[in-house]
């Protein structure tokens, strides 16, 4: 039993707060709360060039007096700060928005006071429409005209000109001055704001576009080349690499993606499908890094070398692509760190340098970096440069191996650093950890992040995840890159499922988000041999040298280079955000939908949709996407699907008309349900352009 005075000090150590004194300043205006914001305002934002952010602020008053606010927004490099009022959308919550047109950094704030002179042209108004006598209303007229008075001493001379005149007509009697629009605009933009209340400054990032919408092409430089004569694999080099990027480019991705590229290390090199030993002519892990040849900063000889390299770059840049380069903070012991800082490891009991463990599982031929040295400042400055030196020769786009096994701290330094010199700068994590590990990591600076969606597979699984990742908080910061494979990862749905399976998980991704990655080679040959052992591929290329048809007919190239010509031609694919799912009553069936976003101060169209501003700038309905998904890679599923025509703006009356993009086919649907037939081994999904435009009667054919 706890004793009495024991208890006492516990409650005294409590975080009491004494009572507030009287502040020397005060407001009848609350913030109440402002959004986004992340965990405080700690993180900044995420957007990308040409993307709306929308603020929505919660304001308060005692009464029922008006409120004014404003969001203000200015980028990093300027002077000037950029103000657009907030409305009122319902209840106490006010949204504005503004468009980020540049990479770099945003701040914004909101900023709110008492509409004076909006409260009392509302309260004129009722009391003409409720028939006041004339004298009334000209005595009100003289207290209005006082407020007109004080916004005109703020105002420059256009606007005080233009109040002043209205002063005079309110002080003659001139009720319909009091009523016009214009008159509570000029008081409002020339009001002093006596008492305004305001955020503090908040941050957005803004990266460039492929941060957001893009695909990725993963393949290793080695298995590039054509077989020899009895069809044995030949070690290729990037100058092989080079002459497929044309089919990748043809297919429709916007950034290949290469393993490590540097020498490989000999001590305890790796042999086929991960055996401890490997035997003479293996090639090695690439991510066991370095050797006599070089480290980080060093291209393999094998490879071709760095010049080899270069013209790897230079033609991908001359088709289009983005180059993104695999960085791996790890050495083989053969990198020359190892003798040049011995330091920068750990050590066991018996000086031997510390390998890397996972265990039951050993890693022989990776040593990690010891973050805690003593020479810390040292390795951190050096693991820095070797992004710097890829920048140098024109690599912008990283993904970075396992990056939640180093310190946050490190990457929240180091990434910002970079950034600072490069703002175009995009960094891929490849963290499959724990979510909030990966939500952290993407605050700290990375622009796309690896994610569960390779394990999720049922409807239930994907919507839940979808809505987690797309329709909250998360999606503020975090940018989630959705793939199927990787060389470590082949799941047992696509393993067992074949080429249905393939067909629909990467339906899935390049659809539910807006970057997407395949390895792919063996995902679009439906290599589908699963190692007895591990969720991964038998004959891994990570272990050796793999050959492949580039250009087979029966390959999912077809499927591929479709469904990337859908996402580039259809502006809702673009984006993250606007996910959102349908009910469906077949639990085989998943269905989802996005829409084109609304640019910040665009007329609302007469197509609305989901309660926010809405048409592009042309007037025109905003490109809308529904797909259906067969999640049964064995069997035909049928099902109906509830459509949410008052989320699309759309009438239950009158006839639409869908074109199904991936399969060609049109239909014509009424009502809030459709019927659908999905065949795993034809086409196992839908992607349907929902047309809005406003159609007549002769449109339609007779449902008589």
């Amino acid at each position: 039993m706890t004793a009495p005075h024991a208890a006492a000090t516990e409650r005294d150590a409590l975080p009491w707060h004494a009572p507030s004194p009287a502040p020397d300043e005060w407001s009848r205006v609350v913030l109440a709360s402002v959004s986004p914001r992340i965990d405080g305002g700690r993180w900044p934002i995420q957007r990308s060039v040409g993307e709306t952010v929308e603020v929505v602020a919660g304001l308060i008053v005692d009464g029922h007096e008006k409120i004014a606010a404003e969001l203000q927004w200015r980028h990093e490099d300027d002077d000037d700060v950029h103000t657009a009022p907030l409305r009122l959308r319902y209840n106490d919550e006010y949204v504005g928005s503004f468009q980020v047109a540049r990479l770099g950094r945003y701040r914004y704030k909101v900023r709110a006071w008492l509409d004076a002179f909006g409260t009392w042209q509302d309260q004129f108004r009722r009391r003409v429409e409720g028939g006041a006598e004339k004298a009334e209303l000209d005595s009100e007229l003289l207290d209005g005209a006082s407020l007109l008075d004080r916004a005109a001493g703020n105002a420059a001379d256009a606007d005080r000109q233009r109040l002043l005149r209205y002063i005079d007509r309110f002080r003659t009697g001139d009720a319909g001055a009091a009523l016009e629009d214009t008159v509570v605009q000029l008081a409002r933009d020339n009001d002093p704001a006596t008492g305004a209340v305001e955020s503090d400054w908040l941050g957005v990032r803004v990266d460039p576009e492929h941060a957001r919408f893009a695909a990725w092409y993963e393949f290793f430089p080695r298995s590039a080349a054509d077989p020899d004569e009895d069809g044995e694999p030949v070690h290729g080099t990037l100058d092989d690499a080079t002459e497929r990027l044309a089919r990748v480019k043809d297919l429709g991705f916007d950034v290949v993606y290469l393993p490590p590229v540097h020498p490989i290390g000999t001590t305890f090199r790796k042999g086929k499908d991960n055996a401890p030993t490997a035997t003479p002519g293996e090639p090695g892990s690439p991510w066991a890094i370095g050797s006599p040849d070089g480290g980080h900063k060093a291209v393999a000889p094998e490879l071709g070398g760095m010049e080899a390299f270069e013209r790897f770059v230079a033609e991908a840049d001359r088709l289009g692509l983005k180059v993104a380069l695999d960085i791996a903070f790890q050495t083989s012991p053969d990198h020359p760190y190892v003798t040049e800082h011995p330091e920068w490891f750990r050590h066991r009991p018996d000086g031997t340098i510390r390998y890397a463990e996972n265990p039951p599982k050993k890693y022989q031929d990776v040593y990690p970096f010891d973050f805690e040295t003593d020479e810390w400042r040292a390795l951190w400055d050096e693991l820095k440069s070797v992004f710097e030196f890829w920048i140098d020769k024109g690599v912008r786009v990283f993904r970075v191996d396992n990056p939640h096994t180093k310190p946050f701290a490190f990457w929240e330094w180091c990434l910002g650093e970079l950034r600072e010199a490069h703002p175009d700068l995009v960094f891929l994590a490849e963290a499959f950890a724990k979510p909030k590990t990966m939500y952290t990591l993407a605050k700290l600076g990375y622009n796309n992040s690896y994610t569960y969606f390779t394990w999720r597979n049922t409807k239930d699984e994907l919507r839940e995840y979808g809505e987690e990742l797309f329709q909250t908080e998360i999606a503020e910061f975090y940018r989630p890159n959705f793939w199927p494979n990787t060389p470590d990862i082949l799941t047992e749905y696509l393993a067992h499922g074949g080429r249905p399976a393939h067909t629909v998980r990467f339906v899935l991704a390049a659809t539910m988000s807006s970057a997407y990655g395949l390895y792919g080679p063996p995902f679009e040959h439906v290599d589908a041999r699963q190692h007895p052992a591990r969720e991964e591929y038998e004959d891994n290329e990570k272990y050796e040298v793999r050959s492949w048809d580039w250009d087979d007919p029966t390959s999912l190239q077809p499927l591929i280079k479709r469904v990337n010509r859908i996402r580039r031609e259809n502006p809702a694919l673009h984006h993250m955000r606007t996910l959102r799912f349908c009910d469906t009553d077949n639990p085989m069936l998943l269905a989802y939908w996005k829409e084109e976003p609304a640019r910040a101060g665009a007329a609302e169209s007469p197509a609305g949709a989901n309660g926010s501003a809405s048409g592009a700038a042309s007037g025109e309905p905003r490109n809308l996407v529904l797909c259906v998904v067969n999640l049964d890679p064995y069997h035909r599923q049928a099902g109906w699907v509830s459509l949410p025509l008052d989320a699309w703006g759309m009438s239950y009356e009158r006839p639409f008309e869908v074109h199904d993009l991936l399969g060609g086919e049109r239909y014509y649907w009424q009502g809030g349900g459709a019927y659908v037939e999905l065949d795993p081994h034809t086409l196992p999904a839908h992607v349907f352009r929902v047309e809005r435009r406003a159609h007549t009667e002769r449109d339609f054919p007779s449902f008589a």
